[in-house]
């Protein structure tokens, strides 16, 4: 029996080595492209940098130049920090009253939410533009707005689990000491939601983070994020510097691996708390 044990416990093994291995190998693959010259890029992409195709940080520096990069990360961090602390917040407040207000208009409105997830930007995306043009939302402020309504329904399902295995009578306890709801809610209820709210954050940041789409529709290069100057880089008749492009698609994926390895036990306990949990 042990025998078998170790022998599936290799297989495991195995099986988790090669997927992991085949998830790093486009990251690698850009890496490793991104320190060659742009003529030897598309000849001997799996290669490793020689001698004579290595140019050091030549492409680094000329993708900064070409895409104003400094700027457009400027951008990027502004509207993922500030659009991920709008949906945590305000997302964590409403299933939390879904949860404990239950009538027939909540219960609604956590439908309504849940079957937004399921509606492809696609079929808004036009329909959205305009209203965005019309509303004066097409600036990096106003995309915050859009980006709460497009992560509003899968961050309000993922609250709405976790906040039905709190006890109510820690909330009922805080009522009884003086507290009021907005009390109750940001000095009880928010913190012990840390698990999940760190959780919701991690897939939203690197959800916005790596959006083309909807900036492109609604704020265009007036204010360009990192995937939109990225595509500057192509230019016409087909003709595009893929050295630089995979610089700064290195420098692009950078940040959010290292937000998401400094933020990656917070998942595990959230994982665990809402499966102990309820």
């Amino acid at each position: 029996m042990d025998r078998q044990h170790r022998v599936r416990d290799g297989l495991t093994s195995a099986f988790l080595a090669l997927l992991a291995a085949l998830y790093l190998a486009p990251i690698l693959i850009v890496l490793v492209n991104s320190f060659k010259g742009r003529f030897f890029i598309s000849d001997a992409p799996f290669a490793l940098p020689t001698a004579r195709t290595f140019v050091g940080l030549q492409n680094y520096l000329s993708g900064i130049a070409k895409t104003g990069f400094l700027q457009a990360f400027g951008y990027s961090l502004f509207i993922t920090v500030f659009s991920v602390a709008t949906i945590v917040l305000f997302t964590s407040m409403t299933a939390w009253c879904i949860t404990r207000v239950r009538s027939r208009t909540s219960s609604l409105f956590y439908y309504l939410l849940v079957y937004s997830m399921i509606v492809p930007f696609q079929m808004v995306m036009f329909t959205m533009s305009k209203m965005a043009n019309v509303l004066h939302l097409d600036n990096p402020v106003g995309i915050i707005v859009l980006y709460l309504g497009f992560g509003a329904g899968l961050s309000v399902f993922v609250f709405s689990g976790f906040v039905k295995s709190i006890p109510v009578e820690i909330e009922e306890a805080a009522t009884i000491d003086g507290c009021n709801p907005i009390q109750t809610f940001f000095l009880v209820v928010f913190p012990i939601l840390k698990p999940i709210y760190i959780t919701v954050a991690i897939l939203n940041t690197m959800w916005i983070w790596n959006d083309y789409l909807l900036p492109y529709l609604v704020i265009g290069s007036n204010y360009r994020t990192i995937p939109i100057a990225v595509q500057y880089l192509q230019g016409g008749y087909g003709s595009r510097d893929m050295g630089a492009m995979m610089a700064m698609l290195v420098l692009a994926i950078v940040p959010i691996i290292v937000f998401y390895f400094s933020s990656q036990k917070y998942i595990i306990e959230g994982v665990v708390a809402g499966a102990v949990k309820g």
